[in-house]
């Protein structure tokens, strides 16, 4: 007989588009972005206490991808246009590497450090159509670095837990491709298919990866919270309480609480037809949700190393 467990919502505030958890251990709070909600007045940046129970959030001036927090204050962000530092008690940005996809349509998206701290954040087209963006590596020296291009939705980016793999997935290619993996040098090689969507509901959003080398995938339009094994086939399957999840992370004092952002927005600005037609968001879109009671630990994120 499987654990009982239990999902809430726990931060009710209509995201945008909810994006990039990241879970601090020295703090015990939970951060991600609403990547999109200054198109619509919103606040960015948001910070979730459980202890207290307090909520936190900050604005900017352009859309924003994905954060991670910093060995030395603050976070890493990465914005339209490329990686910046932001500095949480004064809102102070200061670039750090420009991109030079195409600014028209690409802007960066999901993003992880991996255990060396370098910062690993792909593009997406906006409108979810042409192979126009690519995947960058921000070194804590903070040179950059193209991996990866020909890339529509960047998304995913995490870790096995002995290094030895990278996941990374463009979501509407409908595909997750693990890498070779030289922490090293922070190298991916011998690119192949992890697992693929093309006969699902949903499509791979955000992952991370648990203790014992499993991934999780939040499938945005689905709504289903997706455990897979290491060698890719499906463990188990979660659905949640709202289709358009978007990105999960482990938290909690010891780990073994999951978090789950999602978004709220109803206007897409996507050539394809896969969002379902609404007039407002689904009851719960764009909130905070945390499962409890799965029995399962996560790793410890990484700060980016300057």
């Amino acid at each position: 007989m499987g654990r009982t467990f239990a999902i809430e919502c726990i931060v009710d505030c209509a995201n945008h588009l909810g994006e990039s958890p990241v879970w601090d251990v020295e703090t015990g709070a939970l951060y991600w972005v609403d990547s999109t909600g200054q198109r619509q007045g919103k606040d960015a940046l948001w910070r979730f206490d459980p202890a207290s129970g307090a909520v936190r959030s900050w604005a900017l001036a352009k859309d924003v991808g994905a954060m991670a927090l910093r060995a030395n204050g603050g976070a890493i962000l990465a914005l339209n246009d490329g990686f910046y530092t932001f500095d949480f008690e004064t809102s102070s940005l200061d670039l750090v590497a420009a991109v030079d996809d195409d600014p028209t349509r690409a802007r960066l998206n999901d993003g992880k450090c991996d255990r060396r701290g370098r910062f690993f954040a792909g593009g997406m087209d906006d409108q979810e159509e042409l192979g126009v963006c690519s995947l960058w590596r921000l070194d804590p020296d903070h040179s950059l670095h193209k991996i990866e291009d020909n890339i529509i939705c960047s998304n995913g980016p995490c870790w096995s837990p002995d290094d030895r793999t990278f996941y990374f997935a463009d979501t509407f290619r409908n595909e997750i491709w693990a890498y070779d993996y030289d922490i090293s040098t922070g190298t991916p090689s011998n690119k192949r298919v992890f697992a693929s969507t093309h006969d699902d509901a949903g499509f791979a959003d955000g992952s991370t990866v648990d203790e014992e080398g499993f991934l999780w995938n939040a499938q945005v339009i689905s709504g289903d919270l997706i455990r897979y094994a290491p060698d890719g086939t499906v463990d188990r399957k979660i659905s949640m309480p709202v289709r358009n999840i978007t990105s999960v992370m482990f938290g909690g004092a010891n780990l073994d609480e999951i978090y789950v952002t999602s978004m709220a927005r109803v206007s897409h600005p996507a050539t394809h037809d896969n969002f379902a037609v609404e007039a407002r968001p689904q009851f719960a879109a764009g909130a905070l949700f945390r499962i409890r009671g799965l029995g399962i630990r996560g790793i410890p994120e990484t700060r980016f190393s300057n």
